[in-house]
């Protein structure tokens, strides 16, 4: 049965156009072929970046954040209640009115004391501000190396300048160093990311972020062992290039360098726009598309890459109309935050009862609390005093 199984996985109409096999890709006369074997070092290479990512966010991004005085914003516990945080864990992290004047009824607490209890239960499970510069750190870190490494494979080669000189002799194009290294730290890279969605900030786009990673994980293996690795390449150094910008544009943003932010974001949409709104439609999944059928007859991996390449155009659409809306307050408006930023809440409870703390342990009286009355409806929502930007967008 595994036997039937993999003889099907490998066989040849699927990964190869007509009339080649496998055995027309043996090394030999000094020519070396990618084999889908060599990609059994992604996950090596994935670990050993975690530990690197480790290493480099406790050693460098860290002291760095507490140099430029980058802090967590001081959070209030909620109150000990063994019902509410059972709700909280199964039921919903925001209750609508009606379901808090039940909540009211079985604790016998205030309507405003159970929002304030939800807003500072949701608070405990936001990112703080420390742990998302030291994940851009990292990300800005990589992608500049990335890219670096990707114009140095890339730039004396001909299919750089010419598209069309990227299917000549395909599929019997010999692999080079350069182009191992290159894909194995990107998936390498991109599996790291898959295997730490968990303890990463979480955002709103969680589910397009997961299939965003496997997307590109199986389009870098395919590529791979289909030996699209010419255009592979290209495709990999189109996107870094821009993600550069984006991560580098946050860092500035939580140092509080507003205006070198605001900046950076706005280069950042640019490069974007010219990248994955032009250059990958119109130059390379056109050179996908038309250019392989001048040469051989479609199979299933001309058809399955060109797939995997919508999928990523999908979600860099989706994407750009967040960064659309993004650019328009940077220019236009005051730009609060992310469009799909999970952001923390905040309202004038919270400093309030933060500022009665500090003066009873000062030994002073506290200002006695105004008739305040916390509306409901602001409550499951960022407030507009937010006390930071936040462009966290995860783009591949």
């Amino acid at each position: 049965m595994l036997a039937q199984v993999s003889e099907f996985l490998w066989w040849e109409r699927l990964w190869l156009p007509k009339d080649v096999s496998w055995s027309d890709l043996q090394d030999g006369d000094g020519l070396v072929y990618a084999r889908p074997s060599h990609l059994y070092m992604a996950l090596p290479c994935a670990f050993a970046l975690l530990l690197v990512r480790y290493l480099f966010e406790r050693y460098l991004a860290s002291p760095l954040a507490e140099a430029w005085g980058i802090r967590d914003r001081r959070r209030l516990p909620p109150e000990p209640s063994r019902m509410l945080d059972a709700y909280f864990s199964h039921t919903s992290h925001c209750p609508s009115q009606a379901e808090v004047r039940s909540l009211c009824k079985k604790t016998s607490w205030s309507e405003r004391r159970v929002q304030v209890w939800f807003r500072r239960r949701r608070n405990q499970d936001r990112a703080g501000l420390c742990k998302r510069f030291c994940e851009a750190s990292w990300r800005c870190t990589f992608y500049l190396f990335a890219f670096l490494g990707g114009i140095l494979a890339l730039y004396d080669k001909p299919w750089l300048y010419t598209l069309r000189d990227a299917w000549e002799g395909f599929p019997k194009q010999s692999m080079l160093p350069s182009q191992y290294w290159y894909y194995l730290m990107e998936m390498g890279f991109y599996l790291s990311l898959l295997l730490s969605l968990t303890f990463d900030v979480k955002r709103k786009d969680f589910k397009e972020q997961v299939v965003h990673h496997i997307a590109t994980l199986t389009l870098l293996a395919f590529s791979w062992a289909s030996n699209y690795i010419r255009i592979g390449t290209l495709v990999m150094a189109t996107h870094d290039c821009a993600d550069i910008l984006l991560e580098g544009a946050k860092i500035l943003n939580y140092a509080k360098w507003k205006r070198s932010a605001d900046a950076m974001f706005v280069v950042f949409t640019l490069i974007f726009a010219l990248t994955r709104m032009v250059i990958l439609p119109f130059w390379l999944i056109h050179c996908t598309w038309v250019y392989p059928v001048e040469r051989f007859e479609p199979f299933f991996g001309y058809y399955f890459f060109n797939a995997m390449l919508v999928v990523l155009q999908v979600l860099h659409f989706y994407w750009g109309l967040l960064i659309s809306k993004m650019l328009y307050k940077c220019l236009f408006s005051k730009l609060e935050g992310d469009e799909r930023s999970d952001e923390e809440e905040e309202d004038r409870s919270d400093e309030e009862e933060e500022g009665r703390s500090d003066e009873e342990e000062e030994g002073r009286d506290p200002p006695k609390e105004g008739n305040q009355r916390l509306d409901h409806t602001t409550s499951c929502r960022p407030s507009c005093g937010l006390r930071h930007k936040d462009m966290t967008f995860q783009l591949l």
